[in-house]
C-alpha cells in the first residue's frame, strides 16, 4: 500500500520497535561505555546515564504526541515547519539530518575497526597517518563496500531493511543477557572504584557523551508514514524504546565496572568486550566483537533510513535540490537520498578511528540544536493549535516543554568553548561549520528562489 508520498507503509510493530532500539544501541554499548565510566567514574556514570535518560525520555515523550499527531514522512521537517515556518524548519532537519550522517559515518568507521578485532592482521598497507593513528586500505574498503551494501539493501525496500534490523536485534539481546549472566558469575563491587571521577565536573563530562548514544527513537517520526499501526501506538513504541535503551545502557557500564578493576578498563581500548572476556575467556570475547558487529548494523540501517527520509521531506519542500526527492519507480524508496548519505559512509573510512569522537561531539551538538527545536514547535502547536487532534497526548503539556527547552539548552552549552565537553577545533568545528555552510547555501540558492517564486504568482 502506497502512501500519499509514493512511499509503502510496511512496517509492523516489531518492525518499528527493532528498528528505534536498534538505532539507538548500535555500536556505543562496545565503543563508548568505557570513555563514560573514565570521565564520570561507575557510579558517576550512571547518574549520568540516568539524567541525560530523563531527558531524553522528556524530549521523547514530545515526539510521541507530535509523531502520533502528523504521521507524516520526515518526522522533525513536519512539526517545525507547522510551528516554525521555513527558516526554523530547514534549520531543524538540517541538524538532524547531520546527526544521522554522523552516526552513518561513525559506523563505516567502527566496522572495520570490529574486524579488526576479531582478524588483527586485517590491516597491513597503511595510506597515511591522521593524528597519529594510521589509515589502511583494507580497513577502508570494507568500510566502502559494507556502506555500498547497506545502501544497496535500503534501496531495494524498507521492508527487507527491517527484517534484517529485527534479526540483528535478537544477537545483541543476547549479548546483552551473556554480560548480565557475568556480573552474577564474576562481578566484584570492590572493581567499581572510583565510583566518582572529578565530581560534577566530572559527571558532565560523562553527560556529553551520552545523547550520541541515546539519539535513534527519532527514526520512528521520520519513517512514521510508512508504519502501518495506529498514530497511537507509534507514540508507544516511541517511549517504550527510550526506556529500553537507557536501562540497557545502564546494564551494560554495571557489567564493565563490575567485570573490569579500574588498571583494566583504563588500558582497555574496547571495555564492553575486555568485560566479556573476563567473564567468559576468548569465546565470550568473540561473541561480544560479533554482536558489537551486529550492533554497527543496526545503528548504520537505521539512521540511513531515518537520514534519507528527512532528506527526502526536505527535497519534497523545495528546500535542497528537487534530485533528493526522487521515488524509486520499482521499491518505492528515496533512492537518490539513500545514495548520498550512502557516498558520505564510503568516504568515512578514509578519516580513520580518530575521527569516530569527532562525529560523536560534532553530532552530539546538532542534535541538541534539533531537540530544542522541536520542543519549541510543541510548544507553538500546543498554544496555537489546541484542537489538533493527538493520539498520543504527552502528559505535562507546557511544563514538559519548558522542561525540553531548558535540558537542550544545557546539553547544547557542554559543547561550547570552555565546557567540559567542548567540541575540539579543528576538527570537530570544521564539521558542524562545513555541514552548516553547505545547509546555508541550499537554503540561499534552492528554497528562497523557489519561495520567492511562488509568492510572485500568487501576488
Amino acid at each position: 500500500m502506497k502512501t500519499k508520498h509514493g512511499l509503502k507503509r510496511n512496517l509492523k510493530k516489531l518492525d518499528t520497535l527493532a528498528l528505534s532500539f536498534g538505532a539507538m544501541i548500535g555500536w556505543s554499548w562496545v565503543a563508548l561505555i568505557i570513555g563514560i565510566i573514565g570521565r564520570g567514574g561507575s557510579v558517576g556514570g550512571i547518574i549520568a546515564t540516568l539524567v541525560v535518560g530523563i531527558i531524553i525520555l522528556a524530549i521523547g515523550l514530545v515526539y510521541a504526541e507530535l509523531a502520533s499527531a502528523m504521521p507524516d514522512v520526515g518526522g522533525e521537517h513536519v512539526y517545525s515547519k507547522r510551528a516554525l515556518g521555513g527558516l526554523g524548519s530547514f534549520i531543524c532537519t538540517w541538524s538532524i539530518v547531520f546527526v544521522y550522517v554522523a552516526v552513518c559515518a561513525f559506523e563505516a568507521v567502527a566496522l572495520p575497526s570490529v574486524l579488526s578485532g576479531l582478524f588483527p592482521n586485517l590491516g597491513d598497507t597503511p595510506l597515511w597517518s591522521i593524528n597519529g593513528a594510521d589509515v589502511y586500505l583494507e580497513l577502508a574498503v570494507i568500510g566502502a563496500v559494507t556502506s555500498a551494501l547497506i545502501t544497496w539493501v535500503n534501496i531495494r525496500g524498507l521492508k527487507l531493511a527491517a527484517i534484517i534490523q529485527t534479526i540483528v536485534v535478537g544477537v545483541i539481546l543476547l549479548a546483552g543477557l551473556m554480560l548480565i549472566i557475568g556480573i552474577g558469575d564474576s562481578g566484584k563491587v570492590s572493581n567499581m572504584e572510583p565510583l566518582f571521577v572529578g565530581g560534577a565536573t566530572g559527571i558532565l563530562a560523562a553527560m556529553a557523551l551520552v545523547p550520541f548514544m541515546m539519539t535513534g527513537f527519532d527514526v520512528i517520526p521520520q519513517a512514521a508514514e510508512e508504519i502501518n499501526l495506529p498514530p497511537r501506538k507509534i507514540g508507544t513504541l516511541l517511549v517504550a524504546s527510550i526506556v529500553f535503551a537507557v536501562a540497557w545502557y545502564i546494564m551494560i557500564e554495571l557489567a564493565v565496572s563490575s567485570l573490569l578493576t579500574s588498571q583494566t578498563r583504563e588500558t582497555a581500548a574496547l571495555g564492553t568486550i575486555a568485560a566479556a572476556e573476563a567473564a567468559f575467556g576468548e569465546k565470550g570475547r568473540i561473541f561480544l566483537l560479533i554482536a558489537g558487529l551486529a550492533g554497527i548494523l543496526t545503528s548504520w540501517n537505521s539512521f540511513l533510513i531515518g537520514g534519507s527520509r528527512a532528506i527526502y521531506a526536505m527535497a519534497q519542500d523545495g528546500m535542497l535540490p528537487d534530485f533528493l526527492a526522487k521515488v524509486h519507480p520499482k521499491y518505492q524508496t528515496p533512492s537518490n537520498a539513500i545514495l548520498f548519505i550512502g557516498f558520505i559512509g564510503v568516504l568515512a573510512p578514509l578519516l580513520g578511528r580518530t575521527s569516530l569522537v569527532w562525529f560523536v561531539d560534532a553530532g552530539s551538538f546538532s542534535l541538541m540544536i534539533a531537540y530544542l527545536l522541536v520542543v519549541v514547535s510543541f510548544i507553538i502547536l500546543r498554544k496555537n493549535e489546541p484542537e489538533m487532534e493527538r493520539p498520543f497526548k504527552a502528559t505535562g503539556g507546557l511544563w514538559l516543554g519548558g522542561f525540553g527547552v531548558i535540558a537542550s539548552l544545557g546539553m547544547a552549552s557542554l559543547y561550547l568553548p570552555g565546557m567540559p565537553a567542548a567540541l575540539v577545533w579543528p576538527q570537530e568545528w570544521l564539521m558542524v561549520l562545513a555541514w552548516f555552510t553547505l545547509g546555508a547555501l541550499s537554503y540561499q540558492f534552492v528554497y528562497l528562489p523557489q519561495k520567492n517564486k511562488v509568492f510572485d504568482i500568487t501576488d
